[in-house]
C-alpha cells in the first residue's frame, strides 16, 4: 500500500522504520508533506545563498532568520499548524523568485548548476523531488538526512542565540552550505561523511555561541535549590527552551499577583542568577515534555510553548495554550514576535487571573546549575575524588526522554550505578533519575544537572578540561563513559558534535536512529564504537569495566 507519508526523524517512528500513515508525535500527512516541502524549498534557498556569498554579494541577515526559523519549524513536536507551515513555504518561495535575478544566480541556472529545489519557485507548496524517499541509495539518503537533521538541531541553537543578540556569519553560511551540498548528486558516501563530521566541528561552535549568549546575558549557572511544589496563587507554566521569552513574561508579569513556573526543559532557568531576582518565579512544575497532557490538565492556568515538545493537546485545556516562536498549533493562540522585538504577555496575564491556581502534584526541592563554570570551581575537589577512587567513573546520561516505556532503562541503569559513579546530565532525560535521592560523594552530588539539552556543551567543555588537569593526552582515556538517550534532531548535532571531539563508544538508545542505513550503522560502530543499548546490567558492567 502506497505510503500516506514518510517520516523517521525521531527515536519514536513507528516500528523504528518510518511512519507512513500518519507521526507518532501527532502530525498527520497534509503536515508531514508541508514539513517536506518546507525543508526542500529552504535547502533550494540555501544553495542560493551559498552562491550569493561565493560571489561575495551580502546575504542580509532576515534571510538568515528565515532559513533557521524554517528548520526550527520542522523539528518533532515544534509545528502542527498547516497554514503556517504554508505561509513559510510561500514566503520563502517568494524571496526565492526574488534571488532568482541575482545575476550570479541566473548565470548558476543557465550553466546548469542550480538545482531543482532552487529553481522551484512556483506558488504551490508540493513538489514531486521533496520527501525522504526522493533519494533510492539508502546509504546516500541516510548520510543526507543525518546532515539534515544535524543542521536543524544547529538551526535551533543559533536561534535561541540570535534571540539574545548573538548571530555568526560563519555559522549560518555553513549551514546554508550543508543544505546545498545535501541536494549535490555528485557528492557520494566518502564526501558526505565528511561532511557529516564537519556538521559537528560546527555544532560545537554552535553550542559554544548559545552558551555565550546565555552566560553573559544571565550570568553563569550556579548551583540552585528549585522548589517543585506550588503556591497558593493564579499561575502561568512555561515550557519549551527559549530563556529571552521566559525573561520577557518574567518582566510583564512582575507585581500582577500571577506567578510563573517552569515544566520540562525550562527548568534549568531557575540556575541563572538573572532570574533570581523575580520573586514570583514560583519553581518547577511536572517532569518531562511527554507527561504534559495529564500535567497540563492538572497546571489550570495558561500554558506557553516557547518552542518545540509540544504535544497535540486535549481539547479539555486546549484553550489555555499559547504558542511563540517556531512553535504552533491549529485553534491555539499564538504570541507573535521576531528575534528582538518584545512580545506582548499581556492576554496570557488576562487569563491567568481568571484561572485556578495549580494542583499540586509533589513537594520538595531539586537541585541542580552544574554547567562548565560551576563544575570547574568544583574541579579541585573532583580531581582529588578521582585521583583517591572516591569517584571512579563519570557517566553522561544527557539526552531527551520520551513515552516508549523502553526508557525506563535509564531509571533502571540510575539506581543500579555503584555508589562511585557520578551523573552528568543534561537534556530532559533527567527525569528519569534526577527525583531519585541518589547522595554524594564527598558533598559532590552524584547527579550533576548542567541543564538544557541547549547546554550539553557544558559536558564537552567539562571532559576537555578534565582531559588537561588530569594530564591526558586523549579525551577517551578520561574515567567517563556515554550512555545517552535521544529523542530528536538536537540531540543528532550533540551526538555530531561529540563524534568531531574524538569521543568513541557512545551507547545511544533507547534505539539506534532509523534513518541510519546498515551501511552507515557499520561505519559508525567501526570507526567511532557507537553501540545500542541492552539491560542496565549488562551495560553497566560492560560501561565500568
Amino acid at each position: 500500500m502506497e505510503n500516506k507519508m514518510f517520516c523517521y526523524q525521531c527515536q519514536e517512528t513507528a516500528g523504528c522504520k518510518g511512519c507512513t500513515v500518519s507521526g507518532v508525535c501527532g502530525k498527520g500527512p497534509e503536515t508531514a508533506a508541508l514539513q517536506d516541502g518546507l525543508i526542500y524549498s529552504t535547502k533550494g534557498l540555501a544553495q542560493m545563498l551559498t552562491i550569493l556569498r561565493k560571489n561575495g554579494a551580502p546575504v542580509r541577515e532576515e534571510w538568515n532568520d528565515l532559513v533557521r526559523e524554517n528548520l526550527f519549524i520542522t523539528i518533532t513536536n515544534a509545528n502542527f499548524d498547516d497554514e503556517r507551515i504554508r505561509r513559510q513555504i510561500i514566503k520563502t518561495q517568494e524571496l526565492k523568485r526574488e534571488l532568482s535575478q541575482e545575476k550570479s544566480i541566473r548565470e548558476a541556472a543557465s550553466e546548469s548548476r542550480l538545482s531543482e529545489a532552487a529553481r522551484w519557485t512556483a506558488a504551490e507548496t508540493s513538489h514531486p523531488g521533496m520527501g525522504v524517499l526522493a533519494e533510492e541509495n539508502e546509504d546516500i539518503r541516510s548520510l543526507r538526512e543525518l546532515i539534515t537533521y544535524g543542521v536543524k538541531g544547529m538551526a535551533a541553537y543559533l536561534k535561541h542565540a540570535a534571540a539574545l543578540g548573538y548571530r555568526s556569519g560563519e555559522l549560518d553560511g555553513f549551514m546554508q552550505k550543508a543544505l546545498a551540498a545535501v541536494l549535490d548528486d555528485r557528492l557520494d558516501a566518502d564526501a558526505l561523511t565528511h561532511l557529516t563530521l564537519e556538521t559537528g566541528k560546527y555544532g560545537v561552535e554552535a553550542m559554544a555561541l548559545l552558551d555565550r549568549a546565555n552566560t553573559e546575558t544571565y550570568g553563569n549557572p550556579e548551583i540552585t535549590k528549585v522548589e517543585i511544589g506550588v503556591r497558593n496563587r493564579p499561575a502561568i507554566l512555561v515550557s519549551g527552551h527559549d530563556l529571552r521569552d521566559l525573561e520577557m513574561l518574567l518582566e510583564q508579569t512582575e507585581g500582577t499577583g500571577v506567578d510563573v513556573y517552569t515544566h520540562s526543559e525550562m527548568l534549568p532557568a531557575h540556575y541563572y542568577p538573572a532570574f533570581k531576582k523575580y520573586e514570583h518565579f514560583a519553581g518547577n512544575y511536572g517532569n518531562a515534555w511527554w507527561r504534559q497532557r495529564e500535567e497540563f490538565e492538572a497546571f489550570h492556568g495558561p500554558v506557553l510553548l516557547t518552542t518545540n515538545c509540544l504535544v497535540p493537546p486535549r481539547d479539555s485545556y486546549k484553550d489555555r495554550i499559547y504558542t511563540t516562536g517556531a512553535a504552533g498549533y491549529p485553534g491555539c493562540r499564538h504570541i507573535p514576535g521576531e528575534a528582538g522585538e518584545e512580545k506582548d504577555f499581556s492576554e496570557l496575564i488576562r487569563h491567568a487571573k481568571e484561572c485556578d491556581p495549580p494542583a499540586e502534584l509533589e513537594r520538595g526541592e531539586i537541585t541542580g546549575g552544574f554547567a562548565h563554570h560551576q563544575v570547574l570551581a568544583l574541579a579541585d575537589k573532583i580531581v582529588e575524588a578521582v585521583k583517591s577512587g572516591a569517584i571512579r567513573k563519570f557517566v553522561v546520561m544527557a539526552g531527551c526522554d520520551g513515552r516508549n516505556r523502553s526508557r525506563e532503562y535509564y531509571t533502571e541503569f540510575a539506581k543500579a550505578l555503584p555508589g562511585d559513579a557520578v551523573i552528568l546530565t543534561a537534556g530532559c532525560a533527567k527525569y528519569r533519575y534526577n527525583k531519585l535521592d541518589l547522595g554524594d560523594i564527598g558533598g559532590i552530588p552524584r547527579v550533576l544537572d548542567a541543564g538544557q539539552c541547549n547546554d550539553s556543551y557544558s559536558l564537552a567543555v567539562i571532559a576537555l578540561k578534565l582531559k588537561e588537569v588530569l594530564g591526558l593526552d586523549d579525551v577517551n582515556d578520561l574515567p567517563i563513559v556515554y550512555n545517552i538517550a535521544w529523542y530528536e534532531q538536537k540531540a543528532v548535532i550533540v551526538l555530531l558534535a561529540l563524534l568531531y571531539l574524538g569521543v568513541k563508544n557512545i551507547h545511544l538508545g533507547p534505539t539506534l536512529p532509523a534513518f541510519l542505513s546498515p551501511g552507515v550503522a557499520k561505519v559508525l560502530t567501526e570507526q567511532f564504537g557507537i553501540a545500542g543499548i541492552t539491560t542496565a546490567e549488562e551495560d553497566i558492567k560492560s560501561l565500568l569495566a
